[in-house]
């Protein structure tokens, strides 16, 4: 491979991140949710709809330590976006379910993805998506293996 392809390669990939962040935290800006972060938008995520999780499941759904994860929790319980309850069966267990508004602003983001994927869907054709799903496969796996 030559050295402008890498270069070339690298463009992409840097601007391609950097633009999702940036559309995903603009849209969030400018909807309902805008007092949420983007950080916090992304617990809200690992959470789900229709489920009630332990801190500890959340927290390794998203690779930080408990600690980490109850800064956060804290902000979205005080904006109204999840219930934290102690279990019935251990008192020591923290359960966390998104309150119908967490719920909303998950459809929300949800939305947003959906959307990104029908585009990427509409221009490419079945080969081209075929390649794409192979080359995003393999970089996941990449970034699974170096920094996981």
């Amino acid at each position: 491979m030559t050295d402008n392809k890498r270069t070339v390669i690298n463009h992409l990939l840097v601007d391609l991140f950097n633009h999702i962040l940036h559309i995903e935290e603009k849209a969030l800006k400018t909807g309902p949710y805008n007092n949420l972060s983007i950080s916090e938008l992304h617990v809200v995520e690992a959470i789900g709809i229709d489920q009630t999780l332990p801190m500890s499941s959340i927290a390794g759904k998203l690779d930080v330590t408990v600690g980490t994860l109850t800064v956060s929790m804290n902000n979205l319980v005080k904006k109204g976006y999840v219930i934290r309850e102690r279990s019935e069966v251990d008192r020591r267990v923290v359960l966390i379910h998104l309150s119908s508004l967490g719920q909303d602003a998950f459809r929300h983001h949800e939305k947003f993805h959906k959307e990104m994927i029908e585009y990427t869907m509409e221009v490419l054709s079945e080969k081209e998506s075929d390649v794409l799903v192979d080359v995003l496969s393999k970089l996941t796996d990449y970034f699974n293996k170096k920094y996981k």
